[in-house]
């Protein structure tokens, strides 16, 4: 089981001050943030991609990269590339470069993303929202698996027999999938054999417990070995010492963030009671201390078989270091219980 964080390097309004950070402040902190979780044990550290004021991390190859020559073990990756607004070789390079600094560390997990910033921004036409991440992710897959690639699809320039460089330490470079639940994003993941992530942030999910078994005959289906496929959680979270603390911290800007963005989709009012019901044993919240939010964790690990968990911090802003103590329980506390049950049960299933 890895256990890891990503974060969207939000810069909204700090709903105690009312002051925004700048985002140079913010990226400074997120470096910082990513040497800790390497330092507390963690494994995995993601960063998003969004173009708009109130984030600052349109440039995640390069944020991972400032990180990976000041840490040692951690795996960095993006989370996720909106590989739709992308051009398949630049992004290719950028984080074979980035394995290279980090002596073969990094990764990409590729989504649509949540939010449709990067179309207008970078030409493209929402009405071609689906055909371009197909083809991108073609030509993607097409750039890791050989050093000299001929492609021509319908909105990239053709090229014929050349190569991308650097190539990557790791062969092949890691290349996930992101899924906020849609079945066919899952198939599509089962059937080019790439391992999945769930971004799980509203409902229960157990709601997604049906799409692990899709996932898994979409790849046998397609000649892949399933039992080797490995499937991520992504889900909204906070670590403090004591449950009361963590509530007490974290939902003033959970739900200044919900309501600010839920504005945008037509969203209701997020209140105190859906904050209570989405941190219960059921719930897409992953809130309160270590004992709490691991044996979440395990409890979902159960229903859903899940070998990695990013947990998503913070939401909106809050206090550097607020966030930097999440992350040292986290790694401290919250993993080794998880990782721990999570290896007992295994074997438990492994000697039945």
């Amino acid at each position: 089981m890895e256990i890891g964080v990503d974060t969207f390097v939000e810069t909204t309004p700090d709903v105690q001050t009312g002051e925004t950070i700048s985002h140079a402040e913010r990226l400074r902190q997120v470096v910082e943030e990513i040497v800790l979780a390497d330092k507390v044990g963690l494994d995995i550290f993601g960063v998003g991609e969004h173009h708009r004021k109130e984030f600052g991390d349109s440039a995640t190859a390069v944020i991972l990269a400032a990180a990976a020559a000041v840490t040692q073990r951690i795996r960095l990756t993006s989370s996720v590339t909106v590989l739709s607004a992308a051009d398949p070789v630049r992004l290719f390079q950028q984080f074979a470069t980035l394995d290279g600094i980090s002596n073969g560390r990094a990764e990409i997990i590729a989504g649509r993303g949540s939010m449709v910033d990067a179309f207008p921004l970078f030409g493209y036409d929402l009405k071609d929202y689906e055909v371009l991440f197909e083809e991108k992710l073609e030509l993607l897959l097409k750039l890791r698996d050989s050093e000299k690639v001929t492609w021509k699809g319908g909105h990239r320039p053709a090229f014929t027999n050349l190569g991308v460089y650097p190539r990557p330490v790791q062969d092949p470079l890691p290349i996930w999938l992101g899924s906020g639940g849609n079945s066919e994003s899952v198939i599509r993941a089962g059937g080019l054999g790439l391992p999945l992530v769930l971004a799980i942030i509203g409902g229960s999910p157990l709601q997604f417990a049906p799409l692990v078994p899709l996932y898994k005959k979409a790849a046998a289906h397609a000649g892949h070995d399933a039992s080797k496929l490995k499937i991520a959680v992504h889900s909204l979270g906070f670590v403090a010492e004591s449950t009361s603390l963590a509530v007490e911290k974290y939902f003033p800007p959970t739900q200044a963030s919900f309501n600010y963005f839920g504005k945008e989709r037509g969203w209701g009012h997020y209140s105190r009671a859906n904050f209570d019901a989405a941190s219960s044993l059921e719930g897409a919240l992953y809130v309160g201390d270590p004992k709490t939010v691991a044996n979440k964790i395990i409890h979902m690990y159960k229903h859903l078989g899940f070998s990695r968990f990013f947990l998503h911090l913070p939401v909106g802003t809050m206090p550097h270091e607020d966030v930097m103590k999440a992350i040292e329980l986290l790694g401290t506390e919250v993993a080794p219980r998880v990782r721990e049950e999570v290896a007992r049960l295994d074997a438990e299933e492994r000697n039945f």
